[in-house]
């Protein structure tokens, strides 16, 4: 792919997206992690090791084609969205615990995203096929992701006053951001991504629902309380779909736009079933999250 609207595009916007990750967080949400280790945890296990489970077996039974197959895979790998914190806010969960569990699967990404991958290219796609990610861009993802955060972190570290001014305004570039690429993604005639909504978008919808199935049950069943099962929840139902398209439409990296497609459509359905989700929950629970307000 060589739309240079996408290829300069998107990784600018990326960068906006986790710059603005980087003004929420502090060291103090890693130290919090140092000393409530097990929600952070528990939400780890269900992103880096349940889902991609769970996506591989859905994948086996769906039959898809072998790009589309690793583009689930690479979305199934994907930490959890910026956007998570907001609807987690929104629907009464611990939102303290939904930063610091972006925050630590981001930095998990970087290692699982490129094992997961590469081990995906094997298995849906002929040897001669397969785009495996190397040290240099495994180095390049690394940099691409926490580069941005960092930044933002010295921001609000030196500049307090300054990073709290920009928080909101950052979040809401971050949102349109997120916007403009599903609909780049969906524009853009390389993509194809409408030919294979009718295939995908039932599978793609599938997944999202039992991404926050097992976000949500999963600790539940662990007994964590319903604030921390709703904030993992939404950190394991909605991906982080733009690092998805952006590794998938890089030339540097695996240069496919059919990969791009899943996190796409993903991306769109994520935000209604999210805010069902958050519905559903509190109408459910109405009096207790009421009585720990």
């Amino acid at each position: 792919m060589h739309d240079p609207l996408l290829t300069l595009f998107l990784p600018g916007a990326l960068g906006v997206i986790m710059l603005g990750l980087g003004l929420s967080l502090t060291l103090a949400d890693f130290t919090r992690v140092a000393r409530y280790p097990r929600p952070v945890l528990i939400g780890l296990c269900c992103q880096v090791l349940i889902l991609p489970l769970l996506c591989f077996v859905m994948l086996k039974l769906a039959g898809l084609a072998p790009a589309l197959a690793v583009g689930f895979m690479l979305l199934a790998a994907s930490p959890g969205g910026t956007s998570a914190n907001l609807f987690s806010h929104l629907a009464h969960g611990d939102v303290a615990l939904n930063i610091s569990l972006t925050a630590v699967s981001s930095m998990v990404a970087i290692l699982s995203m490129p094992l997961i991958v590469n081990l995906s290219l094997l298995y849906f796609m002929d040897a001669d096929q397969a785009i495996p990610l190397q040290f240099g861009k495994v180095l390049q993802v690394f940099v691409i992701v926490l580069g941005p955060v960092a930044i933002g972190m010295l921001i609000r570290r030196f500049q307090p006053a300054f990073a709290a001014k920009m928080d909101k305004p950052v979040r809401l570039l971050s949102g349109l951001f997120l916007a403009l690429i599903i609909v780049l993604a969906f524009a853009n005639d390389s993509l194809g991504a409408l030919d294979h909504f009718v295939e995908i978008g039932l599978l793609a919808l599938l997944f999202n629902l039992a991404s926050m199935a097992v976000g949500y049950w999963v600790p539940r069943l662990m007994k964590l309380n319903l604030r921390q099962s709703i904030a993992i929840g939404m950190e394991i139902g909605i991906h982080n779909g733009t690092l998805a398209i952006a590794l998938a439409l890089s030339p540097a990296l695996l240069n496919s736009p059919t990969m791009a497609i899943p996190a796409a459509i993903y991306g769109i359905l994520a935000f209604f079933t999210a805010a069902a989700f958050g519905w559903m929950i509190n109408r459910l629970h109405k009096q207790e999250l009421s009585v720990k307000e």
